[in-house]
């Protein structure tokens, strides 16, 4: 069983979801792909410790303020979409990358040839935990913003929030 809980965010509402122990969903309200990864039977639990603390984490995100912790998380997706999200979360507050870049860091890691940025930008597009696994943070070639299951202009209001210059890193 699955629970949820709703977060309000100064850009618009923000469901949470746990298994009891670690979140497994975090995403703005009527998002693509929202609440994939949730399971049929769940109900509303707002006081679980793993809300709480994604609460302050949304809190302090919310402020502009880069939280120095992160909350449990856990990824109901396929191998490649969590060595994806693994690249994108060290992404730092503030900077961006490209999916070209992701797809090459992954193709180092496993030794292949080559990794398709399509591929990299399906496996981003269906992150199921906005914000923690920062997949605003990831941009087209030439640094062009770039598909984001929240909408391109909710992807530019989290990049201006963290203060991102339009600089390009990984």
């Amino acid at each position: 069983m699955d629970y949820i809980a709703h977060y309000h965010s100064p850009l618009g509402g923000i469901t949470m979801a746990s298994d009891g122990k670690a979140l497994v969903g975090l995403w703005f309200d009527g998002q693509r792909h929202f609440a994939q990864t949730l399971s049929a039977q769940h109900t509303v639990c707002s006081n679980l410790p793993v809300f709480e603390l994604t609460r302050h984490w949304l809190n302090l995100y919310f402020s502009g303020i880069e939280p120095s912790f992160t909350p449990s998380i856990v990824l109901r997706t396929s191998h490649f979409h969590r060595c994806v999200s693994a690249i994108v979360q060290n992404i730092p507050f503030g900077h961006t990358s490209t999916y070209g870049d992701i797809a090459r860091a992954i193709a180092r890691q496993h030794g292949a040839v080559a990794v398709s940025a399509r591929a990299v930008g399906s496996a981003i597009g269906h992150n199921s935990i906005m914000l923690i696994v920062p997949c605003h943070r990831v941009l087209g070639a030439n640094g062009k913003l770039t598909g984001y299951a929240g909408g391109i202009k909710l992807k530019a209001q989290l990049l201006q929030l963290e203060q991102w210059r339009g600089g390009i890193t990984l």
